[in-house]
């Protein structure tokens, strides 16, 4: 794989925001369980160092968590943050493929619970937790 090949499976992001839009290209892979966000990293993902930002980590980790959250309630509510842990357990360079895999633990009513796991090359670098609020789409 060369520092431009994107995996199989993956498309550009169906859902842009402001937040994210310096970082495109990025890119998603549905599966019947989660959203799986993926890019390749390059210098504006990056801290002084020329590492991975942890910024970046934790809110493409909330994203993926969160649309996740939505896909296993079928896109019928959104959800917004209640909290987010993520613990930093290594780093990543520009030119590799980060991917935030995430599993969606429960759902309810009012709350749904996530976690994911943030990857490197399939290096684990990062692992996160969410709970997210059910909110009512806006007719």
């Amino acid at each position: 794989m060369t520092s431009t090949d994107i995996p199989d499976g993956f498309e550009p992001l169906f859902r842009k925001s402001p937040l994210t839009e310096p970082w495109e290209p990025l890119y998603a892979k549905k599966t019947d369980k989660a959203v799986i966000i993926g890019l390749r990293l390059a210098k504006p993902h990056t801290n002084g160092r020329g590492l991975i930002h942890g910024g970046l980590i934790t809110a493409l980790a909330d994203n993926a968590m969160g649309y996740s959250c939505a896909q296993a309630t079928g896109w019928t509510t959104s959800f917004v943050t209640v909290s987010l842990s993520v613990d930093f357990a290594g780093s990543a360079e520009i030119g590799q493929w980060c991917s935030i895999e995430s599993d969606v633990i429960k759902t309810g009513k009012t709350i749904c619970f996530a976690q994911a796991l943030v990857k490197a090359d399939d290096v684990v670098i990062a692992r996160a937790s969410g709970t997210f609020r059910v909110v009512p789409k806006k007719g």
